[in-house]
């Protein structure tokens, strides 16, 4: 039985937030094709997991032995999450840029998955799983706009996800998004709709390929 790990990370409501639109599509056309699979969903807005402690660093380059019980409830939950990525046979992380990053709740789940000797280094547990990246902004940073030199989402995440965990990383980039609510964007309006729709064609695809 085929398991989707679902992160949504956008402080706004799947109304408001193209990242939540985009990747519950993504979401329902995956449930389409495996109808007795399990969904694993992650609210990050709305349940964030504890930004990483000195307890919960340190503890991943201990013997569990010589934990202390601080030490040792907080590995322990980072081994929950942990074990969640390894298991899925796919993921899909939903992950608007804010001020040119990511939310720091997404950098927070990250931080607690990423371990030297487990889920990174020279055998990765999770390497090979595809993984596909709702990377929502507001306005354009594509090669050749304007805006390139400051794209640090899919930078950062294809070197964390694809070079340090050894997952295959797709991104699907609906763009633009402030142009319905920002007055100066208007003309780029028509920019934001084929960017949306392609997003929607893209998660539908990318579903389906993944069940093939």
């Amino acid at each position: 039985m085929a398991t989707l790990l679902h992160i949504d990370s956008s402080v706004f409501p799947a109304e408001a937030s193209a990242s939540r639109a985009v990747a519950a599509a993504f979401r329902s056309h995956w449930q389409e094709q495996h109808p007795h699979g399990t969904v694993v969903h992650h609210d990050l807005a709305e349940r964030p997991v504890p930004h990483i402690t000195a307890a919960a660093h340190t503890a991943g380059f201990a013997d569990p032995a010589s934990h202390t019980p601080e030490q040792a409830a907080a590995f322990a939950e980072r081994i929950r999450l942990i074990e969640e990525l390894e298991q899925a046979d796919a993921v899909l992380i939903g992950a608007p840029m804010h001020n040119f990053s990511i939310p720091s709740t997404l950098k927070a789940w990250m931080d607690n998955v990423i371990l030297m000797g487990r889920t990174a280094g020279d055998a990765p547990s999770a390497k090979g799983t595809p993984l596909t990246v709702v990377a929502s902004r507001g306005g354009s940073y594509g090669p050749g706009t304007p805006r390139e030199p400051y794209e640090y989402v899919q930078n950062y995440l294809s070197a964390v996800f694809g070079d340090m965990l050894g997952m295959k990383v797709d991104f699907i980039v609906p763009e633009l998004t402030m142009a319905p609510h920002n007055p100066a964007m208007t003309e780029l309006v028509p920019l934001y709709e084929a960017s949306r729709d392609r997003a929607f064609e893209e998660a539908a695809a990318q579903a389906k390929r993944l069940a093939a």
